[in-house]
């Protein structure tokens, strides 16, 4: 009987991990054409935010974190260390809007050129300018 039991949880348990296996994503790589003007994150980021990511119910004050609304965007990203300068590709914010972190961000779906902007505006310092 104990056998029967021990069976019976060993398979219970292999079901779960293989659930757990599961691919319900695509990560795309493709990032779009690398951007190597000088991006301003007043001009270039704040407008893709605002557009996708600072909406009601989303990144905003009191919402998900991080508050991504223009007058809190660059202090909250970096404070929460959302970026890395010295490993750009790295960074959550990155990694997120790649969807290589959970589900892709803005959640309409990867857009390259997003992430183009991002990745550049990384590499560049991650200014606030």
């Amino acid at each position: 009987m104990l056998h029967k039991k021990i069976i019976g949880f060993l398979a219970s348990l292999a079901l779960i991990l293989l659930a757990g296996c599961y691919k319900d994503k695509t990560v795309f790589s493709d990032t779009g054409a690398e951007i190597t003007r000088p991006v301003s994150f007043a001009a270039d980021i704040t407008p893709l935010f605002d557009k996708s990511c600072a909406v009601s119910g989303c990144h905003i004050a009191g919402g998900i974190k991080p508050d991504l609304s223009a007058s809190n965007a660059h202090n909250s990203l970096t404070v929460g260390g959302y970026y890395s300068t010295s490993s750009p590709e790295s960074s959550v914010l990155y990694l997120w809007m790649t969807g290589k972190k959970g589900t892709p961000m803005p959640t309409s779906g990867v857009n390259k050129d997003y992430n183009a902007l991002i990745i550049a505006w990384i590499k560049q310092g991650a200014q606030n300018n």
